[in-house]
Protein backbone atom coordinates (compact mmCIF):
# COMPACT_ATOMS: atom_id res chain seq x y z
CA UNK A 1 0.00 0.00 0.00
CA UNK A 2 1.36 3.26 -0.76
CA UNK A 3 1.87 6.29 1.40
CA UNK A 4 0.03 8.23 -0.90
CA UNK A 5 -3.47 6.02 0.41
CA UNK A 6 -2.90 6.12 4.24
CA UNK A 7 -4.77 9.13 5.90
CA UNK A 8 -1.73 11.49 8.04
CA UNK A 9 -2.17 12.34 11.51
CA UNK A 10 -3.70 10.11 14.38
CA UNK A 11 -6.33 7.62 13.79
CA UNK A 12 -9.47 8.55 16.12
CA UNK A 13 -10.61 6.07 18.68
CA UNK A 14 -14.56 6.80 17.56
CA UNK A 15 -15.05 6.72 21.78
CA UNK A 16 -15.83 10.12 23.25
CA UNK A 17 -13.45 10.83 26.37
CA UNK A 18 -10.35 8.42 25.28
CA UNK A 19 -8.41 10.32 21.96
CA UNK A 20 -7.94 13.23 24.72
CA UNK A 21 -6.12 10.62 26.95
CA UNK A 22 -4.57 9.21 24.45
CA UNK A 23 -2.88 12.67 23.24
CA UNK A 24 -4.97 12.71 20.33
CA UNK A 25 -5.69 9.33 19.31
CA UNK A 26 -3.82 6.36 18.21
CA UNK A 27 -0.52 6.64 16.23
CA UNK A 28 -1.10 5.35 12.47
CA UNK A 29 1.16 2.30 11.13
CA UNK A 30 1.25 0.77 14.65
CA UNK A 31 -0.20 -2.24 16.32
CA UNK A 32 -2.28 -2.03 19.31
CA UNK A 33 -3.18 -4.17 22.03
CA UNK A 34 -7.24 -3.78 23.57
CA UNK A 35 -7.08 -6.71 26.56
CA UNK A 36 -9.79 -7.32 29.45
CA UNK A 37 -12.37 -9.91 30.68
CA UNK A 38 -15.28 -11.40 28.55
CA UNK A 39 -17.72 -8.75 29.07
CA UNK A 40 -15.57 -5.44 29.27
CA UNK A 41 -16.25 -4.22 25.84
CA UNK A 42 -13.62 -5.04 23.55
CA UNK A 43 -15.67 -5.78 20.85
CA UNK A 44 -17.59 -2.49 21.28
CA UNK A 45 -14.08 -1.01 21.33
CA UNK A 46 -13.02 -2.53 18.31
CA UNK A 47 -16.52 -1.72 16.30
CA UNK A 48 -16.39 2.12 17.54
CA UNK A 49 -12.85 2.72 15.89
CA UNK A 50 -14.19 0.66 12.55
CA UNK A 51 -16.88 2.93 12.44
CA UNK A 52 -15.16 5.74 13.17
CA UNK A 53 -12.93 5.56 10.18
CA UNK A 54 -15.17 4.87 8.04
CA UNK A 55 -16.35 7.96 8.84
CA UNK A 56 -13.80 9.89 7.56
CA UNK A 57 -13.56 7.36 4.36
CA UNK A 58 -11.50 4.71 5.13
CA UNK A 59 -11.57 1.05 4.42
CA UNK A 60 -11.98 -1.14 7.08
CA UNK A 61 -11.16 -4.96 8.16
CA UNK A 62 -13.08 -7.21 10.65
CA UNK A 63 -11.27 -10.31 11.39
CA UNK A 64 -13.91 -12.14 13.85
CA UNK A 65 -12.02 -15.53 14.96
CA UNK A 66 -14.01 -15.68 18.09
CA UNK A 67 -17.52 -14.78 17.80
CA UNK A 68 -19.45 -15.58 14.61
CA UNK A 69 -20.64 -13.03 11.70
CA UNK A 70 -24.34 -13.27 13.07
CA UNK A 71 -22.81 -12.41 16.69
CA UNK A 72 -20.85 -9.37 15.49
CA UNK A 73 -24.05 -7.82 13.69
CA UNK A 74 -26.17 -8.36 16.82
CA UNK A 75 -23.50 -6.75 18.95
CA UNK A 76 -23.10 -3.65 16.27
CA UNK A 77 -27.31 -3.40 16.26
CA UNK A 78 -27.94 -3.36 20.17
CA UNK A 79 -25.99 -0.15 20.11
CA UNK A 80 -27.94 1.53 17.12
CA UNK A 81 -24.86 0.47 14.45
CA UNK A 82 -24.63 -1.29 11.12
CA UNK A 83 -22.05 -2.91 9.37
CA UNK A 84 -23.64 -2.90 5.78
CA UNK A 85 -21.17 -0.63 4.59
CA UNK A 86 -19.17 -0.90 1.29
CA UNK A 87 -15.52 0.45 3.17
CA UNK A 88 -15.93 -2.52 5.45
CA UNK A 89 -15.39 -6.26 5.24
CA UNK A 90 -15.96 -8.57 7.78
CA UNK A 91 -13.72 -11.57 7.72
CA UNK A 92 -14.98 -14.37 10.03
CA UNK A 93 -12.89 -17.58 11.05
CA UNK A 94 -15.24 -20.10 12.07
CA UNK A 95 -15.57 -23.85 12.56
CA UNK A 96 -17.81 -26.01 9.72
CA UNK A 97 -20.71 -26.26 11.28
CA UNK A 98 -21.11 -22.59 12.09
CA UNK A 99 -20.58 -21.59 8.58
CA UNK A 100 -23.82 -19.57 7.06
CA UNK A 101 -23.70 -19.17 3.55
CA UNK A 102 -26.54 -16.64 3.48
CA UNK A 103 -24.36 -13.87 5.17
CA UNK A 104 -22.45 -12.88 2.41
CA UNK A 105 -19.25 -13.18 3.84
CA UNK A 106 -15.81 -14.64 3.67
CA UNK A 107 -15.55 -17.65 5.72
CA UNK A 108 -12.24 -19.68 6.53
CA UNK A 109 -12.41 -22.96 7.95
CA UNK A 110 -9.91 -22.32 10.90
CA UNK A 111 -10.18 -26.22 11.86
CA UNK A 112 -8.98 -27.36 8.76
CA UNK A 113 -6.20 -25.03 8.69
CA UNK A 114 -2.73 -24.83 9.72
CA UNK A 115 -1.74 -21.19 12.08
CA UNK A 116 0.86 -19.97 9.51
CA UNK A 117 -2.13 -20.81 5.95
CA UNK A 118 -4.46 -18.90 8.55
CA UNK A 119 -2.67 -15.98 9.10
CA UNK A 120 -1.76 -16.02 5.06
CA UNK A 121 -5.26 -15.68 4.34
CA UNK A 122 -5.86 -12.87 6.59
CA UNK A 123 -3.14 -11.16 5.17
CA UNK A 124 -4.49 -12.03 1.84
CA UNK A 125 -8.35 -10.27 2.57
CA UNK A 126 -5.57 -7.11 3.27
CA UNK A 127 -4.00 -6.67 0.37
CA UNK A 128 -6.91 -7.43 -1.86
CA UNK A 129 -9.41 -4.88 0.30
CA UNK A 130 -6.68 -2.23 0.81
CA UNK A 131 -8.03 -1.08 4.45
CA UNK A 132 -5.82 1.52 6.50
CA UNK A 133 -8.19 0.20 10.09
CA UNK A 134 -7.76 -3.75 10.97
CA UNK A 135 -9.47 -5.10 14.20
CA UNK A 136 -8.17 -8.89 14.62
CA UNK A 137 -10.80 -10.46 17.46
CA UNK A 138 -9.16 -12.45 19.53
CA UNK A 139 -5.41 -13.46 20.31
CA UNK A 140 -6.78 -16.63 22.30
CA UNK A 141 -7.59 -18.13 18.85
CA UNK A 142 -4.30 -17.21 17.36
CA UNK A 143 -2.71 -18.69 21.04
CA UNK A 144 -4.07 -21.72 20.80
CA UNK A 145 -3.03 -22.78 17.00
CA UNK A 146 0.40 -21.85 17.77
CA UNK A 147 0.50 -24.81 20.22
CA UNK A 148 3.34 -22.90 22.44
CA UNK A 149 4.31 -19.54 23.77
CA UNK A 150 7.60 -19.39 21.14
CA UNK A 151 5.77 -20.09 18.18
CA UNK A 152 3.19 -17.50 19.32
CA UNK A 153 5.40 -14.70 20.16
CA UNK A 154 7.72 -15.54 16.54
CA UNK A 155 4.18 -15.56 14.73
CA UNK A 156 3.19 -11.96 16.36
CA UNK A 157 6.18 -10.48 15.32
CA UNK A 158 6.13 -11.75 11.87
CA UNK A 159 2.51 -10.53 12.24
CA UNK A 160 3.58 -6.85 12.90
CA UNK A 161 6.40 -6.81 10.07
CA UNK A 162 3.89 -7.40 7.96
CA UNK A 163 1.32 -5.46 9.26
CA UNK A 164 4.30 -2.36 9.00
CA UNK A 165 4.88 -3.17 5.44
CA UNK A 166 1.52 -2.69 4.16
CA UNK A 167 1.15 0.58 6.67
CA UNK A 168 -2.68 -0.55 8.26
CA UNK A 169 -3.48 0.31 12.02
CA UNK A 170 -4.10 -2.46 13.85
CA UNK A 171 -6.04 -3.54 17.12
CA UNK A 172 -5.67 -6.76 18.59
CA UNK A 173 -8.28 -7.46 21.29
CA UNK A 174 -7.33 -10.04 23.52
CA UNK A 175 -9.92 -11.74 26.11
CA UNK A 176 -7.16 -12.67 29.38
CA UNK A 177 -7.92 -15.67 29.36
CA UNK A 178 -4.93 -16.99 30.61
CA UNK A 179 -4.18 -15.41 34.36
CA UNK A 180 -1.35 -13.29 33.56
CA UNK A 181 -1.69 -10.55 31.34
CA UNK A 182 -0.27 -11.81 27.54
CA UNK A 183 3.66 -10.24 27.92
CA UNK A 184 4.67 -11.41 24.39
CA UNK A 185 1.86 -8.92 23.16
CA UNK A 186 2.94 -6.35 25.82
CA UNK A 187 6.40 -6.22 24.59
CA UNK A 188 5.69 -6.25 20.71
CA UNK A 189 2.55 -3.79 20.84
CA UNK A 190 3.16 -0.43 20.10
CA UNK A 191 0.41 0.81 22.94
CA UNK A 192 -2.04 -1.71 25.50
CA UNK A 193 -5.43 -0.33 26.67
CA UNK A 194 -6.61 -2.33 29.52
CA UNK A 195 -10.19 -2.66 30.21
CA UNK A 196 -11.93 -3.83 33.42
CA UNK A 197 -15.18 -4.50 34.93
CA UNK A 198 -15.16 -4.57 38.53
CA UNK A 199 -18.85 -5.86 40.93
CA UNK A 200 -19.65 -3.89 43.69
CA UNK A 201 -21.35 -5.31 46.47
CA UNK A 202 -24.47 -3.01 45.66
CA UNK A 203 -25.51 -1.42 42.45
CA UNK A 204 -25.02 -2.21 38.89
CA UNK A 205 -21.17 -3.16 37.29
CA UNK A 206 -18.47 -0.79 37.37
CA UNK A 207 -16.01 -0.32 34.14
CA UNK A 208 -12.58 1.32 33.94
CA UNK A 209 -9.79 1.74 31.65
CA UNK A 210 -6.27 2.27 31.96
CA UNK A 211 -3.73 2.89 29.20
CA UNK A 212 -0.80 0.73 30.23
CA UNK A 213 1.51 2.14 27.99
CA UNK A 214 1.47 3.94 25.17
CA UNK A 215 5.51 4.27 22.92
CA UNK A 216 6.20 7.96 22.49
CA UNK A 217 3.51 9.90 23.81
CA UNK A 218 2.72 11.22 27.02
CA UNK A 219 -1.01 9.96 27.62
CA UNK A 220 -2.79 10.76 30.85
CA UNK A 221 -1.67 7.89 33.23
CA UNK A 222 -4.11 6.22 35.77
CA UNK A 223 -7.95 4.74 36.00
CA UNK A 224 -10.64 6.37 33.93
CA UNK A 225 -14.03 5.34 34.48
CA UNK A 226 -16.04 3.53 31.15
CA UNK A 227 -19.70 3.21 30.36
CA UNK A 228 -20.50 0.85 28.28
CA UNK A 229 -24.47 1.82 27.12
CA UNK A 230 -26.54 1.82 24.23
CA UNK A 231 -24.82 3.65 21.68
CA UNK A 232 -21.54 2.22 22.44
CA UNK A 233 -18.37 3.15 25.12
CA UNK A 234 -17.70 6.32 26.92
CA UNK A 235 -14.60 7.24 28.52
CA UNK A 236 -14.40 9.97 31.31
CA UNK A 237 -11.18 10.88 31.55
CA UNK A 238 -9.71 11.11 35.40
CA UNK A 239 -10.18 14.66 35.93
CA UNK A 240 -6.67 16.53 37.29
CA UNK A 241 -7.16 20.16 38.71
CA UNK A 242 -3.83 20.71 37.76
CA UNK A 243 -4.58 21.27 34.22
CA UNK A 244 -6.52 24.36 34.84
CA UNK A 245 -3.45 26.26 36.39
CA UNK A 246 -3.89 29.86 35.05
CA UNK A 247 -7.27 29.27 33.63
CA UNK A 248 -9.36 30.68 36.71
CA UNK A 249 -10.61 33.72 34.46
CA UNK A 250 -11.51 31.24 31.34
CA UNK A 251 -15.19 29.93 30.52
CA UNK A 252 -17.74 29.80 32.48
CA UNK A 253 -17.45 32.00 35.99
CA UNK A 254 -14.67 33.82 33.81
CA UNK A 255 -16.65 36.90 33.35
CA UNK A 256 -16.55 37.54 36.89
CA UNK A 257 -14.12 38.98 38.94
CA UNK A 258 -11.98 36.13 40.87
CA UNK A 259 -12.56 35.50 44.62
CA UNK A 260 -15.93 38.62 44.08
CA UNK A 261 -18.00 38.06 47.04
CA UNK A 262 -21.36 36.65 47.30
CA UNK A 263 -24.11 37.60 49.53
CA UNK A 264 -26.63 35.35 50.61
CA UNK A 265 -29.84 37.65 50.58
CA UNK A 266 -29.60 36.86 54.57
CA UNK A 267 -28.08 39.45 56.29
CA UNK A 268 -27.30 37.89 59.50
CA UNK A 269 -25.71 34.94 57.61
CA UNK A 270 -23.74 37.15 55.42
CA UNK A 271 -22.59 39.57 58.47
CA UNK A 272 -21.79 35.98 60.47
CA UNK A 273 -19.50 35.57 56.70
CA UNK A 274 -18.09 38.96 56.72
CA UNK A 275 -20.52 39.73 54.15
CA UNK A 276 -20.52 36.82 51.81
CA UNK A 277 -19.01 34.11 50.28
CA UNK A 278 -16.17 34.09 47.51
CA UNK A 279 -15.94 33.05 44.39
CA UNK A 280 -13.19 30.81 43.32
CA UNK A 281 -13.81 28.65 47.08
CA UNK A 282 -15.62 26.19 48.74
CA UNK A 283 -17.52 26.15 51.49
CA UNK A 284 -18.84 22.71 53.50
CA UNK A 285 -22.07 23.41 55.47
CA UNK A 286 -22.05 20.92 58.29
CA UNK A 287 -24.48 19.78 60.61
CA UNK A 288 -27.42 16.74 62.11
CA UNK A 289 -29.63 15.45 59.28
CA UNK A 290 -32.46 18.22 59.23
CA UNK A 291 -30.60 20.93 60.68
CA UNK A 292 -31.09 23.15 57.13
CA UNK A 293 -27.65 22.75 55.00
CA UNK A 294 -29.80 22.46 51.67
CA UNK A 295 -32.13 25.19 52.68
CA UNK A 296 -29.33 27.77 52.95
CA UNK A 297 -27.03 26.29 50.03
CA UNK A 298 -30.47 26.67 48.13
CA UNK A 299 -30.77 30.67 49.07
CA UNK A 300 -26.99 30.79 47.76
CA UNK A 301 -28.05 29.24 44.54
CA UNK A 302 -30.94 31.26 44.77
CA UNK A 303 -28.46 34.22 44.89
CA UNK A 304 -26.86 33.80 42.20
CA UNK A 305 -29.51 33.46 39.64
CA UNK A 306 -30.78 36.66 40.89
CA UNK A 307 -27.71 38.14 40.46
CA UNK A 308 -27.82 37.17 36.37
CA UNK A 309 -26.10 33.72 37.17
CA UNK A 310 -26.28 30.16 36.27
CA UNK A 311 -26.32 27.66 39.48
CA UNK A 312 -26.52 23.89 39.47
CA UNK A 313 -27.36 21.71 42.34
CA UNK A 314 -26.66 17.74 42.63
CA UNK A 315 -29.46 16.13 44.66
CA UNK A 316 -28.20 12.88 45.80
CA UNK A 317 -30.26 11.93 48.48
CA UNK A 318 -33.89 13.49 47.77
CA UNK A 319 -36.35 13.49 44.82
CA UNK A 320 -36.31 16.88 42.62
CA UNK A 321 -40.07 17.13 43.00
CA UNK A 322 -40.06 16.66 47.49
CA UNK A 323 -36.92 19.83 46.82
CA UNK A 324 -39.17 22.04 45.21
CA UNK A 325 -42.40 21.76 47.03
CA UNK A 326 -40.07 22.01 50.14
CA UNK A 327 -38.72 25.03 48.87
CA UNK A 328 -41.89 25.99 47.57
CA UNK A 329 -43.14 25.82 51.53
CA UNK A 330 -41.10 28.56 52.85
CA UNK A 331 -41.26 31.05 50.25
CA UNK A 332 -38.58 30.06 47.80
CA UNK A 333 -39.35 29.94 44.02
CA UNK A 334 -37.17 27.26 42.39
CA UNK A 335 -39.79 26.97 39.47
CA UNK A 336 -38.88 30.55 37.58
CA UNK A 337 -34.99 30.21 37.81
CA UNK A 338 -35.65 26.69 36.45
CA UNK A 339 -37.89 27.54 33.43
CA UNK A 340 -35.52 30.33 32.16
CA UNK A 341 -32.66 28.24 32.72
CA UNK A 342 -30.50 30.24 35.20
CA UNK A 343 -30.96 26.78 37.55
CA UNK A 344 -30.47 23.12 36.92
CA UNK A 345 -31.26 20.47 39.88
CA UNK A 346 -30.20 17.35 38.73
CA UNK A 347 -30.74 13.86 40.59
CA UNK A 348 -27.71 11.59 40.85
CA UNK A 349 -28.47 8.10 41.68
CA UNK A 350 -24.90 7.32 43.83
CA UNK A 351 -25.53 3.49 43.50
CA UNK A 352 -25.17 3.38 39.05
CA UNK A 353 -23.12 6.93 38.75
CA UNK A 354 -19.37 6.59 38.87
CA UNK A 355 -17.19 9.54 40.43
CA UNK A 356 -15.47 9.91 36.71
CA UNK A 357 -18.83 10.28 35.24
CA UNK A 358 -20.28 12.69 38.35
CA UNK A 359 -17.21 15.04 37.66
CA UNK A 360 -17.38 14.68 33.90
CA UNK A 361 -21.23 16.48 34.41
CA UNK A 362 -20.03 18.93 37.00
CA UNK A 363 -17.02 20.32 34.10
CA UNK A 364 -19.70 19.64 31.30
CA UNK A 365 -22.06 22.59 33.64
CA UNK A 366 -18.98 24.80 34.25
CA UNK A 367 -17.48 25.12 30.86
CA UNK A 368 -20.53 24.61 28.43
CA UNK A 369 -23.25 26.22 30.29
CA UNK A 370 -21.07 28.94 32.05
CA UNK A 371 -22.53 27.38 35.66
CA UNK A 372 -20.97 30.23 38.58
CA UNK A 373 -22.56 28.42 41.42
CA UNK A 374 -22.17 24.56 42.19
CA UNK A 375 -24.33 22.45 45.11
CA UNK A 376 -23.53 19.21 45.93
CA UNK A 377 -25.82 17.86 48.48
CA UNK A 378 -24.73 16.02 49.89
CA UNK A 379 -20.83 14.64 50.20
CA UNK A 380 -22.34 11.43 52.01
CA UNK A 381 -24.33 10.34 49.14
CA UNK A 382 -21.30 11.41 46.68
CA UNK A 383 -19.01 8.84 49.51
CA UNK A 384 -21.76 5.82 48.47
CA UNK A 385 -20.73 6.00 45.53
CA UNK A 386 -17.02 5.79 46.35
CA UNK A 387 -16.79 2.76 49.51
CA UNK A 388 -13.10 3.47 49.53
CA UNK A 389 -12.66 6.47 52.08
CA UNK A 390 -9.30 7.22 51.00
CA UNK A 391 -10.03 7.66 47.61
CA UNK A 392 -12.96 9.60 47.82
CA UNK A 393 -11.10 12.43 49.69
CA UNK A 394 -8.81 12.55 46.71
CA UNK A 395 -11.90 12.96 44.36
CA UNK A 396 -13.16 15.43 46.26
CA UNK A 397 -10.12 17.39 46.21
CA UNK A 398 -9.66 17.41 42.60
CA UNK A 399 -13.22 18.34 42.38
CA UNK A 400 -12.98 21.27 44.37
CA UNK A 401 -9.74 22.29 43.04
CA UNK A 402 -10.96 22.20 40.01
CA UNK A 403 -13.78 24.73 40.56
CA UNK A 404 -12.13 27.21 42.10
CA UNK A 405 -9.14 27.66 39.72
CA UNK A 406 -12.63 27.76 37.60
CA UNK A 407 -13.68 30.96 39.69
CA UNK A 408 -16.69 28.85 40.79
CA UNK A 409 -18.69 29.14 43.83
CA UNK A 410 -19.24 25.95 45.31
CA UNK A 411 -21.20 24.74 48.15
CA UNK A 412 -21.36 21.24 50.00
CA UNK A 413 -23.24 19.64 52.65
CA UNK A 414 -22.39 17.14 54.88
CA UNK A 415 -24.38 15.45 57.13
CA UNK A 416 -22.53 14.54 60.36
CA UNK A 417 -24.06 11.43 62.74
CA UNK A 418 -26.13 12.67 65.46
CA UNK A 419 -28.70 15.06 66.42
CA UNK A 420 -27.53 17.14 70.37
CA UNK A 421 -24.51 16.44 71.50
CA UNK A 422 -21.09 15.52 70.25
CA UNK A 423 -21.02 15.04 66.70
CA UNK A 424 -19.39 12.50 64.37
CA UNK A 425 -18.30 12.67 61.10
CA UNK A 426 -18.57 9.90 58.57
CA UNK A 427 -15.28 11.34 56.86
CA UNK A 428 -13.02 14.88 57.50
CA UNK A 429 -13.51 17.38 54.82
CA UNK A 430 -12.63 20.11 56.83
CA UNK A 431 -9.24 20.10 55.74
CA UNK A 432 -9.94 20.51 51.76
CA UNK A 433 -12.61 23.02 52.67
CA UNK A 434 -11.77 27.29 52.53
CA UNK A 435 -15.13 27.82 54.22
CA UNK A 436 -16.64 25.82 57.05
CA UNK A 437 -20.10 26.78 58.49
CA UNK A 438 -21.04 24.56 61.62
CA UNK A 439 -24.96 24.22 62.30
CA UNK A 440 -25.87 22.70 65.80
CA UNK A 441 -29.19 22.18 67.81
CA UNK A 442 -29.37 23.25 71.25
CA UNK A 443 -32.58 22.76 74.05
CA UNK A 444 -33.12 26.32 75.57
CA UNK A 445 -36.37 27.76 77.35
CA UNK A 446 -38.12 24.30 76.78
CA UNK A 447 -37.60 24.19 72.48
CA UNK A 448 -35.49 22.38 70.30
CA UNK A 449 -33.73 25.78 68.65
CA UNK A 450 -30.75 25.89 65.63
CA UNK A 451 -27.67 27.82 66.06
CA UNK A 452 -24.81 28.07 63.13
CA UNK A 453 -21.18 29.65 63.74
CA UNK A 454 -18.42 30.11 60.82
CA UNK A 455 -15.31 27.91 62.03
CA UNK A 456 -13.28 28.42 59.44
CA UNK A 457 -12.78 30.99 56.26
CA UNK A 458 -9.72 31.31 54.28
CA UNK A 459 -10.44 34.30 52.58
CA UNK A 460 -11.52 37.16 54.25
CA UNK A 461 -13.00 37.52 57.83
CA UNK A 462 -16.08 36.20 59.73
CA UNK A 463 -17.32 36.71 63.14
CA UNK A 464 -16.36 34.33 65.71
CA UNK A 465 -19.85 34.31 66.99
CA UNK A 466 -22.65 31.71 67.60
CA UNK A 467 -26.24 33.25 66.03
CA UNK A 468 -29.36 31.83 66.65
CA UNK A 469 -32.10 30.52 63.00
CA UNK A 470 -35.29 29.55 62.47
CA UNK A 471 -36.52 28.09 59.30
CA UNK A 472 -39.72 29.02 58.62
CA UNK A 473 -42.51 30.10 55.47
CA UNK A 474 -40.12 33.17 54.91
CA UNK A 475 -37.33 30.68 54.56
CA UNK A 476 -34.22 30.87 56.90
CA UNK A 477 -34.18 33.96 59.93
CA UNK A 478 -30.89 34.73 61.26
CA UNK A 479 -30.52 36.33 64.91
CA UNK A 480 -28.07 38.85 66.28
CA UNK A 481 -24.78 36.88 68.38
CA UNK A 482 -25.81 35.11 70.91
CA UNK A 483 -24.64 36.40 74.05
CA UNK A 484 -25.33 35.37 77.96
CA UNK A 485 -25.34 31.61 76.84
CA UNK A 486 -22.40 29.18 77.08
CA UNK A 487 -22.08 25.23 75.63
CA UNK A 488 -24.63 26.39 72.86
CA UNK A 489 -22.45 24.03 69.72
CA UNK A 490 -22.76 21.19 72.85
CA UNK A 491 -26.44 21.00 72.67
CA UNK A 492 -27.28 21.78 76.28
CA UNK A 493 -26.14 25.53 76.58
CA UNK A 494 -25.95 27.25 80.36
CA UNK A 495 -27.18 31.42 81.01
CA UNK A 496 -24.64 33.41 82.19
CA UNK A 497 -25.17 36.66 84.38
CA UNK A 498 -27.18 39.24 82.47
CA UNK A 499 -28.93 37.13 79.95
CA UNK A 500 -29.49 35.40 76.77
CA UNK A 501 -29.28 38.33 74.28
CA UNK A 502 -29.36 37.52 70.71
CA UNK A 503 -31.78 34.71 70.66
CA UNK A 504 -34.81 34.96 68.45
CA UNK A 505 -38.19 35.13 70.29
CA UNK A 506 -41.03 33.32 70.36
CA UNK A 507 -44.73 34.45 72.42
CA UNK A 508 -43.99 32.70 75.84
CA UNK A 509 -40.21 33.01 75.51
CA UNK A 510 -38.52 34.92 78.94
CA UNK A 511 -36.48 37.87 77.90
CA UNK A 512 -34.01 36.88 80.68
CA UNK A 513 -33.44 34.14 83.23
Amino acid sequence: MSDETLPAGRATTGIPGLDGILAGGLERRRLYLVEGKPGTGKTTFGLAYLLAGLAAGERCLYVALSESGAELRAAAASHGWSLDHPGLVVFEVSPPELADPSLGQSLLHAADLELGEAVSRIFAQIEAHRPTRVVIDGLSEIRLLSQGPLRYRQQLLAMKHRFAHTGVTVLLLNDMTTDDADAAVHSIAHGVVRLEELAPAYGAERRRLRVVKYRGTRFRGGYHDLVLDTGGLRVFPRLVAADQEGRQLGTGAGSRALHQQVPSGLPGLDNLLGGGLQRGTNTLLMGPSGAGKSVIALHYALAATAAGGAAVIYVFDEEISLVVARAAGMGLDLAGPMASGRLRLESVDAAELSPGEFAHRVRDEVELRGVDTVVVDSLNGFQAAMPDEHFLLLHVHELLTYLNRRNVLTLVTLAQHGLVGEMRSPVDFTYISDTIVLLRYFEAQGRVRRAMSVIKKRIGRHEDTIREYRIGLSGVQVGEPMTGLQGVLRGTPQYLAGGAGGMLLEPGDRTAD
